[in-house]
């Protein structure tokens, strides 16, 4: 069926003189996460990953993807005659690298400009400048031959309250004009949906597990329009965003409205629009480039999100903990599959008070499973739970509090000394990561290695960064900060560490064919002591959920882990036991025992 599909393609490009096609995983707001509508890449590769960039030539398809996949997209597209590109390996050429090889004099690159960064575009340009190509943006080729494709639509959305938000619409814009009129702009262009959805406080449902609503932003120094879905606001919601001085317009009439503008100075980062937006702009625009102001202002927490924030990951520690007695009491007396046991996980967490949906899909991965570290379950091809062996359940909430993503691996019976031995170095990575105290001005790339020498040291790894930036209500995956250790030449997310922000700890080990483990808590960045050194900066935890003691070596942990783990345990009971009661509470008793 791929083989089929890609020939179909191939046609397409050869009635449009097309000699190499592109196609990322995004849609026409560079989301990490895409709604049915835009998955062409699955569509004619057959992998289901949320990363990765299909390139079709006359005789050769390719997939690049990271380190997350590669188990995955091995899988899925044996058979397909697509080759598997890893990125980041010895000897596997970069897409620009690959592009630069397989183009060939006065050859022709196209792709949906409105689904490839512009930034992007102009890198591709200059490859095809030197091979005096020329560029093709402004053809959709899955239009015709991905007959049955799903409609984009859009959802009913909402405003978010005040009491949630922290902040109401009319202050952000206030600080949004600021930084215009700081940059000399008359224009701000905004078409990220996170960005959006926070400076206007809305939320929705058009891109799954991501509360956000697809929309253009165009704002100036007097109004706001925003070109979303018609007729998705309910009326008392319209008013409020006519009071803000936004202007409701219809989607499709963005890039129209674009052509425009003239003779304005116009801000926008060009790492987050698109090729086609920066085509349809006049020559009399001038561009200002520069990463959007909402960016870094979302991913500073107010003090209105940060306490929600404390009571969003209360309610979401007590639904994953009664999912961890649930699991630890039924194994071996139910029938339990990899599925089941993510189904029951979302009962647990729906029966929370402002529960909206998952923050994404469940990673639920047992055995050998769990070395895939986006595994992805089927109803009709999953693992049954054992009384043996580690299970790996990522999973996260949305509530109007705030969002959440915690991962736990835990024991369902005897393990290996090998996955002992894993465990333990994963629990003292996150530990040390977490504990650290840093003077303000680092940033994720300073901090990365206070986890990733704990398996350094053992010659061990994992193929994904240590951290992520979470957003509130919004995407689970938000920068600008992260713990990484290695800068990718166009990465973004490498921001200061600042109060207020919040970050993932969750370092890992992936042995193909035998286990993966991963724990991960989300941290609150705070600031410290003060002196003649500097600003001294911490982390709290927000998330307060047990982790799981049976598959700890002693033996391997120093004493600071012991007393780390046992402070760690201590707070989440004095949080969660008032909320337990008879055998759950003597199992949370006994699950965040001391050691």
């Amino acid at each position: 069926m791929i083989r089929e599909r890609l020939e179909q393609l191939r046609k397409s490009m050869k009635e449009a003189g097309i000699d190499c096609y592109l196609i990322p995983t995004s849609d026409y707001h560079d989301s990490e996460y895409v709604s049915s509508f835009f998955m062409v890449r699955k569509y004619f590769s057959g992998f289901t990953g949320s990363a990765g960039t299909l390139v079709v030539t006359e005789g050769e398809a390719a997939l690049f993807t990271d380190g997350r996949y590669f188990i995955q997209a091995g899988k899925e597209l044996a058979g397909s005659g697509i080759l598997l590109m890893k990125m980041g390996e010895p000897g596997v050429p970069t897409l620009k690298e690959y592009l630069e090889t397989h183009l060939l004099k006065g050859q022709c690159l196209g792709f949906d400009g409105r689904v490839v960064k512009a930034d992007e575009a102009g890198s591709f340009e200059e490859i095809l400048k030197k091979k005096r190509g020329r560029l093709c943006w402004k053809l959709d080729l899955a239009e015709e031959i991905w007959t049955d494709r799903p409609p984009l639509i859009h959802h009913p959305a909402f405003l978010l309250q005040e009491c949630y938000s922290g902040l109401g619409t009319e202050e952000k814009l206030k600080r949004v004009r600021e930084k215009m009129e700081a940059e000399g702009a008359d224009i701000h262009l905004l078409t990220s949906l996170d960005d959006i959805a926070w400076l206007l406080n809305l939320r929705g449902s058009d891109v799954e597990y991501c509360p956000v609503v697809l929309a253009y932003a165009v704002i100036t120094m007097e109004q706001v329009l925003l070109f979303t879905g018609e007729g998705i606001f309910k009326a008392e919601d319209s008013c409020r965003l006519y009071e803000d001085g936004v202007e409701l317009c219809p989607y499709d009439d963005f890039y129209p409205y674009l052509s425009k503008i003239h003779g304005k100075r116009v801000l926008l980062c060009e790492g987050r629009v698109s090729c086609r937006l920066m085509k349809e702009l006049s020559e009399d625009v001038t561009v200002i480039d520069r990463p959007n102001p909402t960016t870094l202002m979302k991913a500073v927490k107010n003090p209105v999100e940060i306490e929600n924030l404390r009571t969003a990951h209360l309610k979401d520690g007590i639904a994953v903990t009664r999912f961890l007695y649930w699991l630890k009491t039924n194994i071996g007396k139910l029938p339990i599959t990899e599925v089941s046991a993510a189904k029951q996980l979302e009962i647990f967490r729906r029966q929370q008070e402002h529960f909206l949906e998952p923050s994404f899909e469940t990673i639920c991965a047992y055995g050998s499973n769990g070395a895939i570290i986006h595994y992805s379950a089927l109803p009709e091809d999953c693992a049954e739970l054992k009384e043996e062996g580690l299970v790996m359940v990522d999973s996260g909430g949305h509530y109007l509090e705030g969002s959440t993503d915690v991962t736990r691996t835990i024991a369902l019976g005897p393990v290996s000394e090998e996955e002992k031995r894993h465990y333990t170095l994963v629990l003292r990575a996150m530990l040390n990561l977490k504990s650290c105290v840093f003077l303000h001005g680092c940033r994720g790339i300073n901090l990365d290695i206070k986890a990733r020498e704990v398996l350094w040291e053992q010659g061990l790894d994992y193929k994904h960064g240590t951290g992520h930036g979470v957003g509130y209500l919004m995407n689970v995956h938000e920068g600008p900060n992260s713990f990484r250790w290695k800068l990718m030449p166009d990465y973004q997310d490498n921001a200061v560490l600042e109060e207020g922000m919040v970050t993932t700890d969750e370092p890992g080990i992936y042995i193909e064919g035998s286990h993966g483990i991963r724990i991960e808590n989300e941290l609150l960045c705070r600031k410290g002591e003060q002196n003649a050194y500097g600003q001294f900066m911490y982390f709290e935890d927000l998330t307060c959920v047990p982790i799981d003691l049976d598959s700890v070596e002693i033996s391997l942990l120093e004493k600071r882990d012991r007393q780390r783990l046992n402070e760690y345990h201590r707070q989440v009971y004095e949080k969660l036991a008032p909320y337990f009661t008879g055998e759950e509470l003597a199992w949370l008793r006994e699950a965040t025992r001391e050691i």
